[in-house]
Parts: C-alpha cells; structure tokens; sequence
C-alpha cells in the first residue's frame, strides 16, 4: 500500500519499483485530506505494466454511483483485468464534517455497490431507493471485464451485507489471524469471494515508536485495546511470520502498509524474508 502520508509525487517511483518485484497488488487510498483513491489508482496504473491496483476506499457517500461507475469503468477499459474497487462507508466524523452523513449508511452501502456492479456489468439501472436514486442510466463504454467490487467494512451486519452483494471484503488494519475465521463465518460471501486484509509493516528496533501513533488511532477506529493491534513488525522473519500468519488464518490478500520513511526498504526486506 502507497501510504497516505506520503507525498503524492512519490506513487510514481514507488508503483514502478513495486511493478519490478513478485508482488501481486499496490493498494492506494482515499482519506479525507489527504488524496483521492481514483486519480491514485490511474496513475499507478498508467507506470505500471503488471501489478493489480485496489482502491482501499471510495466512500459511498462522497461518490454518487452513476459517476463512479463511469470512473472504474474507464479505468477497467483503459487496462483490463488490473483493477480492484473498494467501496465502504467512510468515517463516520470525517462524513459529518464535509455534510455527506446518511440517516442509514448500510442502505446507502447496498444500493451503492448494487447499482455500480449492475453499470459496470453494462446493465440499464433503475432505482428509487432509500438513499441511491438513478433512472434508467446506463454506461456508453462498459468494460468488457468489469472490476471486482468489494466492501472495505468492520461491523458484524455490514460485514454480512458484503457477503451477500460484494465480490470481496477489505478488512481494516489491526485485524489478526485469530479473528478471520470469525470473520469469514459472518461474511459467508461463498467461493470466489476474496478477503483482504491490510496489516501496518514496519522492519527494524525502532519499529515501536514509529507505529505508535498509528497503532493508537487505529485502535480508536476498531475499539480495541492498542496492544491487540496486530501489525508485521519487528525483524524480517518476524514480519514474515506474521503476514503467514493471515494466510494460514483465511486471507487471500494482505496488503502491507509499510509506515516511515523509506517505506520500499521494509518492502524489499519482507519479500526477502518471505
């Protein structure tokens, strides 16, 4: 994951030096003030010639569907089969602060991935829902292989609600391996549906104090004690053990988000370790 503290200008030299190595994906972000996930994603893709980008997320209630469908569409267009779309509820406070808070963010999450799945697919949609209202809109250019769509969700009953309308689940970091097969069972999203988790990684002694901070505000986010935080940290093997760790536990995708400066040298260690 291109982490969001980091300059935007770096994504470029980062994506291509993460396009040169065994991994799968690059992850990029959208948090309020910081930058937005689809520009990130389409200048990743357009340096890259191989990686898998994933959108860790739009939140539905700053995105009306028709236009984000437009927005993934063209980018599963302009390069197939290497795009992955998160879509969840947004925080909560950052929603209030910029006037986007829904009376039901679970409705709005449902009709949102409904509809942008039913667009990509090329499909006219109609609906007069509780949040979401389109008439009869449709895609000019609808991609020939449209995008997977999951839900980047924690609760129990949106945690359930992906299981029965996304294609994946993206689930916040902090989460360990002892909770994924709980997880999974309230997901039941069924063969195919692909579960992934980020994890903070920091390599070295210092790792404490440079994820402190972090640690704390996602502790907040999850409501959990800070020490049950879980991240790969520590030395390389140790990192590494903890990334299998997930694997072992039910993940299909971690995506490690690498924390201080020089975030491609705890990249390149993992892999080594791995």
């Amino acid at each position: 994951m291109f982490d969001r503290d980091l300059p935007p200008e770096q994504l470029i030299p980062f994506a291509r030096e993460i396009d040169g190595t065994v991994v799968d994906d690059l992850w990029v972000v959208e948090d309020l003030g910081w930058t937005g996930g689809i520009s990130a994603a389409a200048t990743a893709l357009a340096v890259t010639s191989r990686l898998r980008v994933g959108i860790g997320i739009t939140p539905a209630p700053l995105r009306n569907p028709m236009v984000l469908a437009m927005e993934l569409g063209n980018l599963a267009r302009l390069h197939p089969g290497r795009l992955a779309a998160g879509i969840g509820h947004g925080v909560p406070e950052w929603m209030r602060q910029v006037g986007a808070a829904v009376p039901s963010p679970l409705s709005l999450l449902e009709e949102t991935i409904t509809s942008v799945r039913a667009l990509l697919r090329g499909e006219t949609v109609t609906l007069d829902g509780r949040s979401v209202r389109l008439d009869g809109v449709s895609l000019v250019h609808p991609p020939a292989e449209p995008p997977p769509v999951l839900a980047g969700v924690k609760g129990p009953r949106s945690l359930a609600l992906s299981g029965r309308i996304a294609q994946g689940t993206i689930l916040p970091e902090g989460v360990g391996p002892e909770q994924v097969p709980g997880i999974r069972a309230r997901i039941d999203g069924g063969a195919g549906h692909e579960l992934v988790i980020f994890t903070y990684l920091h390599i070295g002694d210092d790792a404490a104090e440079t994820i402190e901070e972090a640690v704390a505000g996602q502790a907040e986010f999850l409501g959990v004690p800070p020490e049950t935080v879980v991240m790969a940290t520590g030395t390389p093997e140790q990192a590494a053990a903890q990334i299998k760790s997930l694997w072992a536990a039910g993940a299909d995708t971690v995506a490690v988000r690498p924390l201080g400066s020089g975030p491609l040298r705890h990249v390149h260690a993992l892999l080594s370790a791995l």
